[in-house]
């Protein structure tokens, strides 16, 4: 089963943050710009927070709030759930079905290093499957496996 690590070896590091005092409106702008569905929240370099398209249904949209004036601070996620490197692909699947969550911040030594989501982990575990199967028909039909 592939690890975390591994997978942000094939998918990149990259992490796109805002601060807190960001206006949720530029938040959403970056979101769509980088067409992702959630922000970590930094200060200091420090992980304080996420930021999700969920927050902003539930903590603007519905209780009729303005994007331009709201911070990011009042309504993110200051609960993070993360995983480490070394975890693999179940264990985090399981984590975000148990949390109802869709992103997952990757924390190695108390320092971010990555960023993953359940399309993320999806492709991943649909590959390994992909690969078993192959492995398995040619095995059966006596034919050289990769």
């Amino acid at each position: 089963m592939k690890t975390v690590r591994q997978l942000l070896q094939s998918k990149g590091y990259d992490v796109w943050s805002v601060s807190p005092g960001t206006s949720v409106l530029d938040a959403l702008k970056l979101m769509a710009e980088k067409n992702i569905g959630a922000l970590l929240v930094l200060e200091s370099g420090r992980l304080v927070g996420i930021f999700s398209e969920r927050d902003y249904a539930r903590k603007v949209i519905l209780k009729g709030k303005a994007s331009h004036s709201t911070r990011v601070r009042e309504i993110m996620s200051r609960k993070v759930v993360y995983v480490r490197p070394e975890q693999g692909m179940e264990d985090c699947m399981g984590l975000m079905t148990q949390k109802r969550i869709r992103h997952l911040p990757v924390m190695e030594g108390g320092e971010l290093v990555g960023m993953i989501s359940i399309g993320d982990v999806v492709k991943s575990i649909i590959s390994e499957q992909e690969f078993t199967i192959r492995q398995l028909e040619q095995y059966i039909s006596g034919g050289p496996t990769d």
